[in-house]
């Protein structure tokens, strides 16, 4: 008995899903192996998209430098990471204190990672410093503070980096960016040009680094979606492990921390240069800018002008 024509299309769906679910797991799988034993370095591990991505490089035997503001917090995630991984597999992390608004700490802070191990295989940048607010009401030092966090600390920890990747001519820069930094919208005017030139410094950094093997990767994403709902008997999770991601794909809004995680090992495997994670309005709304700007201008100021920060621009 045939298959009915009317099925063909949700069959096909289905097992082009599970073909790009096998994918994503056995390319997961590789990612693991592949880091064993690479001296990674991650800024912020103490976010939710940093610990959940110092958890994958941990079970895959990567030697973590974790970097974050607060030493408490980062013996909390060392000692979570070896808690629960076997020990003779992977490697107690080393901790560093990291603080990009205090750039004069810089020098230190370059010289302590050095020293952990000698060398650095991979610097996965993703600290950040949010501000929404209209222009007049921003001030000058609140710009300045953002560009240190966003830009200044970044590319000083890169530069303090980039001579033992050049020595050793092997090496892999990680930039977790915003989507802000390729497409500016309003009451972002301190964050999105720091993104927009941090972005550019690493472009800039892919270039010249060619010649000596060393890859830079940017990932550009929307915002990160940490919320999570808990399973209730109208709201129940399936079982069903491939369901599961299809659900998840299909409902999340913003970007979960362990997707961007799992993208971002995934790059580290790659060494995909550029990374857009995005759902399809902010990739359109790229394409809208460069090919219709004067359209694209006019919706977002009329965006400006009905959205719920209206009263404070009058």
């Amino acid at each position: 008995m045939g298959v009915p024509s009317v099925m063909i299309l949700p069959l096909l769906v289905v097992v082009l899903a599970g073909f790009y679910y096998i994918y994503n797991e056995v390319i997961q799988f590789m990612s693991k192996s592949i880091v064993r034993n690479k001296v990674v370095v991650i800024t912020d591990a103490v976010s939710g998209m940093g610990s959940e991505c110092a958890r994958l490089l941990h079970e895959g035997g990567a030697r973590l430098v974790l970097c974050g503001p607060t030493w408490d917090k980062l013996e909390s995630l060392s000692d979570s990471l070896c808690s629960a991984a076997d020990p003779s597999k992977t490697f107690t992390p080393k901790l560093v204190l990291l603080d990009f608004s205090d750039i004069d700490s810089m020098e230190e802070v370059i010289a302590e990672i050095g020293e952990c191990y000698g060398c650095v295989d991979v610097l996965i940048c993703n600290s950040s410093m949010k501000v929404k607010a209209p222009v007049q009401n921003l001030s000058l030092e609140m710009d300045k503070t953002v560009m240190d966090v966003n830009y200044f600390g970044p590319i000083t920890l890169a530069k303090g980096i980039l001579p033992m990747m050049v020595a050793r001519r092997t090496g892999h820069f990680v930039l977790v960016n915003s989507i802000q930094g390729r497409l500016a919208v309003p009451f972002r005017s301190s964050y999105a040009p720091s993104k927009h030139a941090v972005q550019a410094f690493f472009d800039c950094l892919r270039a010249e680094m060619e010649e000596y093997g060393i890859s830079v990767s940017t990932i550009s994403h929307t915002f990160i979606n940490a919320t999570t709902q808990n399973p209730t008997p109208s709201n129940s999770q399936p079982t069903n492990a491939l369901w599961a991601y299809i659900l998840r794909k299909l409902k999340t809004h913003g970007v979960n921390p362990n997707d961007l995680a799992s993208e971002i090992v995934k790059v580290v495997n790659g060494r995909r240069r550029e990374v857009l994670l995005t759902h399809p309005i902010p990739w359109a709304a790229l394409y809208i800018r460069s090919l219709l700007p004067s359209f694209f201008f006019a919706v977002v100021a009329a965006g400006v002008r009905d959205g719920p920060m209206a009263d404070q621009l009058k």
